[in-house]
C-alpha cells in the first residue's frame, strides 16, 4: 500500500493508550494541542511512547531536523533493535499549537536501525529507502529565495516589488493603502543609489545565476541518492518569480513537492514572507490543494551546513600569517528590533545559535579564536537588531584589533551584500579603523558538502510530504510537518500587536531619540507630499520628471 493510499484512506485517532503528554499545561498561540495519528503496524510489536513536545518560536524545527528525529513528535522506541523495521510502517499527522517554552531536547539520539523507520523518523537519507519514498511519484523541490535585479534597469522595479512586501515595511492597518504609494516612493529615491552598487559588481545581481547553479547541483546530487527529483527556483521579488515556478511545477505534473527556502534562519521577513505569499497562491489553485507537500522551513543546526561553514571558515584563516590571533567576525543580515521583541520573530535566537554550533565545530579542530556577531544592512529610522557591523568594526579597531575575517553567515549566495556591502564599504571602514589585515569567507554556493546535506534535508523530508495531506481540507493546512504555514504565521500574527514607537519618551537635543522623532515627522511629511502629487496630478516630482503627467 502506497503512502499516498494511506495518508488519504485512513484518519483514526490512536489510542489514548499509545501516547503519553507530558506537559498538560502548555498552552497553545493557536489552537490546544490536538493528535491525529495513521498507524499500520505489519507483523511486527513494537512498543511505542509518544510524548508531545513544546516546539517554541524560538526554538524551531530544525534542531530536530538535524538530529533526525520527527519535528511532529518526541519518540520513545523501545525493543526494537532487534526487530525486522522494514516490515514496519508507521505514518503520523500531527496538528501542533506553538508554545513560548522550549522543551526540545538536545541531547536524544537515535539508533541506526531507527533509521529504517523512515516515515516517521529519518536519521540518515542513506538510511531510508528512497524507493518506497518515491514509488511512481513525480517528486519537485521548490528553492525559495529573495530575488535581485539582473540589469541596471531592473533596479527600480525590483525595489518597488521589495518595499512594496508587508512583511518588509508594516504600515498600521488605517494605513495599508499607501503600502504601494510609499513602495513606488522609496524605490525611486533610492535607486540611484542602488544602481551604483550593482554597477560596482557587474552590473546586476548575480544571485540567479548562482541559485539555478544551485538548484542543478543538488539535482544531481538527488539523482546520486536514487531520487530523481525536479529542482525549481522560485524568487520573491524579481525572476523567477514563486508563481512562475509554480506554472512550472503544475506543467510538469509534480505529485510530491519538498519546499526548501534558501535561507538558514527563519524570520518573518525572508522565509516567513515567501511561504505567505506561496499559502496564498495554494489556497487559491484546486491542483495545488491537492498536490502533497511539504516545507523545511529552517536548516541551520544541520550538520553539514555547520560543517561547510566551519570548512569555509577554516580555509580562510590558514591565509593570514597569524591564524589564531584573527578575530572572527559574523555578519548577519538584521531586522527590525520590533520584529524580534514583539512579533516573536526567532531569527535572532536561530542566529545565535548558529554561531555557536559553527565556532563549537571549529573547536573540535582546535580553532580556538575570538569572535563576535554583528547585524548589517539596516535602512530607516527605526531601531534594528544590535550590534551593527559597522558600529562594531570601529569599535573592533579602537580595541586594537589587527586582523579580521569576515563571515557572511545568513548568506547562501553571493549579492550585493556581500561583493558590495561587505567586501567594499566594510573593508574600506576596517582599514580606516586601524584593522590591517582583512579577509572574508565566501558564500557557501555550491560547495559540495552543503549541496549533499541540502540533498539529504530534501530526502528527509519526503516521508511527511505523504503523511501531510490526508484530505483537500486538511492540504489547506498542512504545508510544513509542525502545523502548517497557515497556522505557524498565524502563530505569529497573534502576537503581531501594532508595533510600539521605538522610543517612547520624547527627549529634546541630539539625542537618538530626537533623531528617531525627526525621521517619522520627516516620513509623515514626505507621505502628504507624496498622496497630494498622486491625487493633483502636480509638484516637484512631476516638475523633475519622476512621475509622469496625467493627460
Amino acid at each position: 500500500m502506497s503512502i499516498h493510499k494511506i495518508a488519504t484512506g485512513l484518519t483514526t485517532p490512536i489510542p489514548a493508550a499509545f501516547f503519553h503528554l507530558e506537559d498538560e499545561k502548555k498552552q497553545s498561540l493557536i489552537n490546544p494541542t490536538s493528535f491525529r495519528f495513521i498507524c499500520i503496524i505489519m507483523n511486527q510489536p513494537m512498543n511505542i511512547r509518544i510524548q508531545a513536545p513544546s516546539p517554541s518560536l524560538l526554538l524551531p524545527r530544525a534542531k530536530l531536523y538535524s538530529q533526525g528525529i520527527c519535528p511532529c513528535l518526541r519518540l520513545s522506541l523501545e525493543d526494537f533493535a532487534n526487530s525486522n523495521l522494514s516490515k514496519t510502517s508507521v505514518l503520523a499527522r500531527c496538528s501542533l499549537g506553538w508554545s513560548k517554552t522550549p522543551s526540545i531536547s538536545s541531547e536524544r539520539s537515535l539508533k541506526h536501525s531507527a533509521a529504517q523507520l523512515g516515515a516517521l523518523v529519518a536519521s540518515g537519507s542513506q538510511d531510508v529507502s528512497t524507493n518506497a519514498l518515491v514509488g511512481n511519484e513525480k517528486i519537485g523541490v521548490l528553492l525559495l529565495n529573495l530575488g535581485g535585479p539582473e540589469t541596471l534597469d531592473d533596479v527600480q522595479p525590483f525595489l518597488f516589488n521589495l518595499f512594496a512586501d508587508p512583511d518588509i515595511i508594516r504600515l498600521p492597518r488605517l494605513f495599508r493603502f499607501l503600502q504601494k504609494p510609499l513602495a513606488q516612493f522609496i524605490s525611486v529615491v533610492r535607486s540611484p543609489k542602488s544602481r551604483e552598487g550593482y554597477a560596482s559588481i557587474g552590473g546586476g545581481s548575480p544571485l540567479r545565476r548562482i541559485t539555478d547553479a544551485q538548484a542543478e547541483e543538488l539535482r544531481k546530487a538527488l539523482c546520486d541518492k536514487n531520487v530523481p527529483a525536479k529542482v525549481y527556483v522560485g524568487m520573491r521579488y524579481w525572476h523567477p518569480f514563486t508563481e512562475e515556478a509554480i506554472e512550472q511545477i503544475k506543467r510538469d505534473g509534480i505529485t510530491k513537492l519538498v519546499v526548501l527556502p534558501l535561507y538558514p534562519q527563519f524570520s518573518i521577513s525572508t522565509s516567513g514572507s515567501s511561504l505567505r505569499l506561496l499559502e496564498s497562491i495554494f489556497r487559491e489553485d484546486e491542483y495545488l490543494v491537492n498536490m502533497q507537500h511539504t516545507v523545511i522551513p529552517s536548516w541551520y543546526q544541520r550538520q553539514g551546513y555547520i560543517k561547510a561553514m566551519a570548512d569555509l571558515t577554516e580555509k580562510e584563516l590558514q591565509k593570514f600569517d597569524c591564524p589564531q590571533e584573527v578575530m572572527i567576525f559574523f555578519s548577519a543580515h538584521g531586522v527590525p528590533l520590533a520584529y524580534v521583541e514583539k512579533a516573536g520573530d526567532p531569527y535572532k535566537a536561530e542566529m545565535e545559535e548558529c554561531v555557536d554550533l559553527i565556532m563549537e565545530e571549529l573547536e573540535k579542530r582546535r580553532i580556538n579564536n575570538a569572535y563576535t556577531l554583528a547585524y548589517q544592512s539596516r535602512v530607516g529610522p527605526v531601531e534594528w537588531l544590535r550590534p551593527y557591523t559597522d558600529e562594531t568594526i570601529i569599535e573592533l579597531g579602537r580595541k586594537g584589533v589587527k586582523s579580521l575575517l569576515a563571515v557572511p553567515i545568513s548568506f547562501v549566495s553571493e549579492h550585493i551584500e556581500t561583493l558590495e556591502e561587505i567586501d567594499v564599504e566594510y573593508k574600506e571602514l576596517a582599514l580606516e579603523s586601524g584593522i590591517k589585515k582583512w579577509g572574508r569567507v565566501p558564500a557557501l554556493g555550491c560547495e559540495p558538502t552543503f549541496i549533499s546535506d541540502l540533498a539529504d534535508a530534501v530526502i528527509e523530508g519526503l516521508p511527511y510530504v505523504g503523511a501531510m495531506a490526508v484530505s483537500n481540507l486538511e492540504a489547506r493546512q498542512s504545508l510544513v510537518p509542525l502545523g502548517s504555514v497557515e497556522e505557524l504565521l498565524a502563530a505569529y500574527d497573534s502576537q503581531r500587536k501594532e508595533l510600539p514607537p521605538p522610543v517612547v519618551v520624547w527627549e529634546w537635543g541630539w539625542t537618538k531619540s530626537a533623531e528617531t522623532w525627526n525621521g517619522r515627522a520627516a516620513m509623515l511629511a514626505v507621505l502628504f507630499l507624496l498622496v497630494l502629487e498622486v491625487t493633483t496630478g502636480e509638484g516637484f516630482l512631476h516638475m523633475w520628471g519622476i512621475l509622469p503627467y496625467s493627460r
